[in-house]
């Protein structure tokens, strides 16, 4: 393999600086605009994260749960794992206490008649 056998530089990296992500999966009830708040606040006083990047965004979404990534920026690979498990954890933890119905679920829907058959006539 050619870059095996010769020396070379990639000159595309200039700093060791990195962008983290976590993806978690919830509730379509999960209000974002509380989430976001809780976010954007804990990353900023977060020692690992180095000013540059932070966001919030639903990447997707299914019949089941939407997909909400969030993004940081850390100065190396290091802390930038650091920040994401940190993360990932008060993002888990606030959901936890505060909205506990967003938690994803797997819902089971029966058809009227079927559920007349299970649960009888309510006596």
């Amino acid at each position: 393999n050619y870059f095996n056998e010769k020396p070379f530089q990639n000159w595309t990296r200039t700093s060791a600086q990195l962008l983290g992500y976590v993806y978690l999966y919830t509730d379509y009830r999960l209000p974002l605009k509380a989430i976001r708040e809780f976010y954007f606040d804990a990353v900023e006083q977060h020692e690992k994260w180095d000013g540059r990047v932070k966001n919030i965004q639903v990447t997707n979404s299914d019949r089941h749960a939407m997909e909400v990534r969030f993004l940081m920026s850390a100065r190396n690979a290091s802390d930038a794992w650091d920040l994401r498990c940190d993360m990932r954890e008060q993002l888990i933890s606030f959901i936890q206490e505060n909205y506990p119905e967003c938690l994803p679920r797997t819902r089971v829907e029966m058809p009227e008649k079927e559920l007349k058959r299970v649960l009888g006539n309510g006596k």
